[in-house]
């Protein structure tokens, strides 16, 4: 895994491939190559993919105190510049999904397209406040679990009961090498944050990718966002779970291609 320092920060990530980039980021559990792993390996022959750490999770530095959601889009901003990218692909799962949005509200320019994973617009944005801190109470009190047991406690949530064992196995073993101001960094990040002004103005290529098992983000806040961003298309995944980009990666990778393609982007290679 290479690395950058943006702002002051370590930037760890995993990069594979040539052509279009494509950059994709990871949701608050788990770190960027457990999350993409197959996206790294399979979308690498027409894509230069990347998949970053985000501050406070796997390779990267820990944020300092009072990061926000808007610190965590300009240290993508900043690694997408330090990659040489003029702009990129940009695809977020969960949590990483919020980091796009704020991405896009403050550098427009950066990204050439969006790809939405079981994302929010925000928890306060898509739940409610109610609800967003009742998440982030929750998240406070798993952050003093040892590894083990916060991995137990976070992982079920993550998949459908039919998720491959081995595909969570995986998972799960990063979700279990945690670091907790990271994960409470992010928790408090997407508790606060209200995206819902950017989605009606939003003129990018957008593609939703929600299974219908998904108790995270459930399917309605998928279709909430599908009405709101003009244009954007919704692809249900039937029988996933949140992290469909490790339960269901064959089709998660298969629409992730698609979209692209339509956007005549690929390698000449490809």
């Amino acid at each position: 895994m290479d690395h950058v320092d943006v702002n002051g920060l370590r930037i760890g990530y995993e990069r594979a491939g040539s052509g279009p980039p494509l950059v994709l980021l990871q949701g608050f559990v788990a770190d960027g190559v457990a999350t993409w792993r197959a996206q790294l390996d399979s979308l690498s022959d027409e894509f230069t993919v990347v998949a970053w750490d985000a501050p406070g999770a796997g390779r990267s530095a820990d944020p300092p105190a009072g990061f926000g959601i808007a610190d965590y889009a300009e240290c993508l901003s900043g690694l997408v510049t330090s990659l040489g990218f003029p702009r990129a692909h940009v695809a977020g799962l969960s949590f990483g999904g919020i980091v796009a949005l704020e991405l896009l509200r403050r550098h427009r320019e950066v990204p050439m397209s969006l790809v939405l994973a079981g994302a929010y617009a925000g928890w306060t944005g898509s739940l409610g406040r109610a609800v967003a801190e009742e998440r982030l109470r929750f998240c406070e009190r798993m952050a003093t679990l040892p590894p083990d047991e916060f991995a137990a406690a976070m992982v079920p949530s993550m998949f459908s009961p039919s998720a491959p064992p081995d595909r969570v196995a995986d998972f799960t073993a990063s979700v279990a090498r945690f670091r907790p101001a990271g994960f409470l960094a992010m928790a408090r990040a997407s508790a606060e944050a209200d995206l819902t002004d950017v989605l009606g103005d939003l003129d990018l290529p957008t593609l939703l990718l929600y299974g219908d098992a998904d108790v995270r983000a459930p399917l309605d806040v998928g279709r909430h966002l599908h009405e709101a961003i003009p244009g954007s298309r919704l692809v249900v995944l039937p029988g996933v779970g949140h992290a469909s980009s490790v339960e269901a990666a064959e089709l998660v990778d298969r629409e992730i291609r698609s979209f692209l393609r339509e956007r005549g982007e690929r390698s000449t290679a490809g």
